[in-house]
């Protein structure tokens, strides 16, 4: 597997940094990849926005991400994703300001034509 087998759209489902690992967001990851075969990522989770940069290798995608907040500062961390195959990706992440005692958690399906994941 190749980083550009990565590009496309997927559905995703994770847990929050805080003890409950329970699953508290959906949303779609957009993943496309440069001139310099580092990836670009985009996460949408009902009408918050976050984007990343990265890169893979030997089946692991690390994604550096940030987002404006509420209280309109930027928030920063990172994702780790284990590339289960080109179409499933197992992770977990962490914000520089989250709860430093727990990591947040996402599974990611590539969308094939309309479904996402529930």
């Amino acid at each position: 597997m190749t980083v550009y087998d990565l590009a496309g759209t997927y559905s995703i489902k994770g847990s929050n940094q805080e003890e409950s690992d329970q699953v508290s967001y959906h949303g779609t990851l957009v993943l496309s990849v440069d001139e310099n075969a580092r990836i670009i990522a985009q996460w949408t989770i009902g009408e918050h926005t976050q984007n990343g940069t990265g890169f893979y290798k030997d089946r692991i995608l690390v994604l550096n991400f940030n987002y404006k907040g509420e209280d309109h500062k930027i928030y920063k961390g990172v994702a780790v994703y284990r590339c289960l195959s080109q179409n499933i990706l197992d992770g977990f992440w962490s914000e520089k300001h989250g709860n430093p005692l727990y990591l947040g958690s996402e599974y990611c399906v590539r969308i094939q034509d309309s479904w996402e994941l529930n």
